[in-house]
């Protein structure tokens, strides 16, 4: 009986902890973005709501964002071409979701 504890054990997920995140429609992706400054590992971004970003990994680098449809997109000049991700939340986390399943995720550092 105790080894099959112990399996059931290594083999559960647990539970205690965990993060539930909701996914954000536009209106809340602009609510939670707008004027605001999020920490991620090792950057922090503000998001104006002139549609201006700074984003900043040791160097400030300018770009713009907007909210098309329920996605969240940036563009970084030079280029043209817009990147768009969904969003998630949990409490005062957020989740940036890529097309490819790429997360990074952020909190609030204002």
């Amino acid at each position: 009986m105790k080894s099959l504890m112990a399996a059931a054990m290594i083999f559960c997920p647990v539970l205690t902890g965990a993060e539930e995140w909701t996914a954000l429609s536009g209106d809340q992706i602009k609510t939670v973005l707008t004027d605001r400054k999020l920490q991620y590992a090792t950057a922090w971004q503000e998001f104006r709501a002139s549609g201006r970003t700074l984003y900043n990994a040791g160097a400030d680098s300018w770009g713009y964002w907007r909210v098309q449809q329920d996605q969240y997109c940036s563009q970084w000049p030079p280029s043209d071409l817009w990147a768009c991700y969904d969003m998630a939340q949990s409490g005062d986390r957020l989740r940036f979701i890529g097309q490819g399943g790429d997360i990074t995720d952020a909190e609030y550092a204002d």
